[in-house]
Order: C-alpha cells, then structure tokens, then sequence
C-alpha cells in the first residue's frame, strides 16, 4: 500500500486508462476527494463508472462536459445525477441491490475501485465505513485482474463493525477530512403520523423484525413504536439512520429473536456527524455485503420479518412503481425494495408493506388506475403486497382482481376515491364489483378510523 498526499498521485490517466471500468463506493461513504480529481483531471477519458447513490460535493461529476469522457452507469440515482441520466448524459442501469455484487464479480467485473475507509485495527483491516453493498466484490475482482483499489480515509467516517478490506488490498491511500453527507429529518406531518399509526396497530409486535429507510414515513412508524411501548424488536435493514437508532437508544431494540444479534446494515446515514460518531466501533449495530442484508433466503430467516418501504405511485391491480416517473424518467432507483417485499412474505408472521401518501405535495393522486405505459415495477400485482396511505391499509392476500381495484380505489384522496369507483362499477372489464362490497366494507381494507 502506498501512501500518498495528493489525490492526483493515485487518480491520472497512467493508473485509469482508457477502458477503465470502475466502481465508486456511495452514499455515506462517497470518496469525494478521489472524484474531484477524476474530474479536474481532464486527460482521464473513455472511463466507465458504476456506483450506488453519490452523495456529497460531486456536482461537478456529473455535468454534460464530464460526462462526455466518462461514461456514468448510474444504478440508484441521487439528485446529482438524476439531470445526467434523464439528459441522455449518463446510463441507468437496473440492478437489484441484492444483485450487486454477484454482477460484479460474473458480469461487470471492475478493473478499478474508489473507495472511502477507516481505521486501520490492529490487524491492517480497514473498515468500509458507511457503506458495504457490493463493494468486497469489486475489490475482489479487481485485484483478480490486476487493478488498483483507491481508498480514502476520511477523519470523520466510522469504523463500522463487520464490512473490512485489507491493508493488503489496498493499492494507495488518501487522508481526508471532510463533513459526511448528511440526511435531514423531517418531522412527520400529519398524513405521515397516520401511517405510522396504521403501521404500528396493525402489523407490529413485540419481538418483529424491521427494515425500513429515510424520511417522515419511518419517522412516523418510530414514533408510534414508542407509543405503543413495544419491546425486544430487531433490525434486519439495507439501510440504517437516525430513527433505528432512537429505537436502540430507547432500549426497544435488543435484536433478542434475529438470526444477527445485532442490528444489520449495508448503508448507514446519518442527520449529522454526531449521529456517524454514534456509530464509531458501536457493536450494537454491523455492516454486511447486500448479498447477505438483501438475501430474500436471509431476509425471510427474520423472525416477524416487517418491511416498510415508500414507492411513487399504485395502481388498481396492486402494480407498484419506484424508481420512475414516466417510463423512461429515472427518479431513483430499482434498489432493494423487491428484495425485502419478497422476503418478509416469505417470514414467518412476516408483511411486505408499502407506505405512501396518497397524493404529492401538490395534490397530485398516487393511486392511479393503471400504471404508466412502460414503467419499471418493483411489486406486480400477484405480489401479496400491503399498502397504507394515510386513509387506511389494503391486504391483497386472497382477493381477486376487481376486491383489488375496489380496495386500493379506497387507498385514495376522496375525489380520487370517488372518481376510481365510479369507473370500477361503470367498466364492463371488473367483475361484478358489488361483491367487493359484501358486508359494507370493501374486502382487505381497513380505514385509519378502525385502528
């Protein structure tokens, strides 16, 4: 391993020549130090790049004019990228975040990897920090074919128990000492707290497991958590933040049912650098490959498996979309989403749920009639999928097509709901939609007024 003071000494067109293919670690744990040299070096051309999520002060990287020399394959989009890939600048491409690493080592197989690190312990093992997913992969495929591994040890990323590289491995190193990016919290509104409500009275317990990620939803949930005094919960994620970790500090996280022992992640962020302190050598919580967080096999192993995840929009079969707004408009990504809805199924007790509000800020209806034309769904509707607005839940398990369409129909803003049913029953396509109604209720759905 050489050490080196400038970025420049590792990132240059003699180490990344044309024909490069490399994988940059994200989230979290982007090297941004490494990357503005990528950019600021202009002889550095005909370059491939492939990470997950870029966050920090990367603007830069993905301008019409860098993307010109380095050809971006973007698997989930953050929003400096999101203008690069909808432009025609960059690439998407759909992976699973379970399939990551395996599509590194057979399929992608990168010749260079940017990394960020901390440590190292006593044995010359560097942590990966706030980021694991696929990155061991990439490291072990391009030490195979004779690459080089970039890292970056930033003074402020915490050395998280579990995803480690070898000082061995490790061609050149870099020190940094930068603010970490962050994820604000939003306090939930009063649509959030009802779903978090819905979610907490009809499908937590004690001793369930969780997954679950970012923003006013998972604040929500954890709030009601709390409320309802529930206890001995434990967390099988691909991503961790700030709301797990008040679920840890409350004492209501003891992981005592988990295959794991201690709370799971592949991703870790944070509101702040006191939240990434938290996490510093802290073994109540461990990174692991998203081979092994997002394993459908590992995930359904999950006592009371609980899966709550958001998506843009549902249609009246129960199809859920994610990561586009049109088919071809990428907001984010495939991700893990599918991993887990399809593992909690498979848990004992477990439920697949998506958590979404029923219109956007602007008013604008999520629970449409029919998806748009070409767009990537991260749920069909033969999956046994839950869905929670602020409105109430639909379970789909044993319904037909037509119970689906008048369940979700109830999902909806009342105008939506209205105009929905009013075009269930006069369609001559849905079945005979009066017997969704038998009993007064529709079939599956139960309003937030039932909780």
């Amino acid at each position: 391993m050489k050490h080196v003071k400038t970025a420049g000494e590792a990132v240059n067109a003699a180490n990344l020549k044309p024909g490069s293919r490399i994988y940059c670690a994200g989230n979290a744990a982007t090297p941004q130090l490494l990357l503005k040299q990528l950019v600021a070096d202009e002889s550095i051309r005909e370059v491939e790049m492939l990470g997950v999520l870029l966050l920090g002060d990367i603007d830069a990287l993905f301008s019409e004019s860098v993307c010109e020399r380095i050809t971006h394959r973007v698997i989930f989009n953050s929003h400096h990228s999101r203008q690069a890939v909808n432009r025609d600048w960059a690439q998407y491409q759909l992976m699973h975040l379970s399939d990551i690493p395996r599509q590194l080592r057979e399929s992608i197989r990168p010749d260079t990897v940017l990394l960020s690190v901390s440590g190292p312990d006593k044995a010359g093992n560097y942590s990966l920090g706030a980021t694991v997913e696929g990155l061991k992969s990439a490291v072990q495929s391009a030490k195979a074919r004779g690459g080089l591994v970039i890292a970056e040890r930033n003074a402020r990323m915490p050395f998280i128990l579990g995803g480690m590289v070898h000082e061995k491995d490790i061609d050149y190193l870099i020190d940094s000492d930068y603010p970490l990016p962050e994820s604000p919290v939003k306090h939930p509104d009063e649509r959030s707290r009802r779903i978090g409500e819905i979610i907490a009275g009809l499908y937590l317990q004690d001793g369930c497991t969780l997954q679950y990620g970012i923003g006013e939803v998972p604040e929500a949930v954890t709030d009601a958590i709390i409320a309802r005094g529930l206890k001995d919960l434990g967390i099988h994620t691909e991503l961790f933040a700030d709301a797990m970790r008040k679920l840890i500090d409350e004492g209501i996280v003891t992981n005592r049912y988990t295959r794991n022992n201690a709370s799971t992640a592949t991703l870790f962020l944070s509101k702040n650098q006191d939240g990434y302190d938290w996490m510093h050598f802290n073994c109540s919580i461990q990174s692991r490959t998203s081979t092994y967080t997002n394993d459908v096999r590992n995930i359904a192993r999950q006592p009371l498996m609980v899966a709550v995840n958001s998506a843009i929009g549902v249609d009246l079969h129960g199809n859920i979309w994610a990561d586009s707004l049109q088919a071809r408009h990428i907001y984010s990504g495939v991700g893990g989403q599918a991993d887990f809805l399809r593992g909690a199924y498979l848990s004992e007790g477990g439920k697949p749920i998506i958590a979404l509000k029923s219109t956007t800020e602007k008013g604008i209806p999520k629970v449409l009639d029919r998806c748009p034309e070409g767009i990537t769904t991260t749920a069909i509707a033969a999956d046994p999928v839950i869905i929670v607005t602020e409105h109430g839940a639909f379970d789909p398990r044993g319904l037909s097509l037509v119970e689906h369409a008048v369940g979700i129909a109830h999902l909806a803003d009342p105008d939506t709901r209205d105009f929905l049913l009013k075009y269930i029953y006069d369609s001559e396509v849905f079945h005979n939609p009066t017997e969704a109604l038998r009993g007064g209720a529709p079939k599956g759905f139960t309003p937030y007024e039932a909780i």
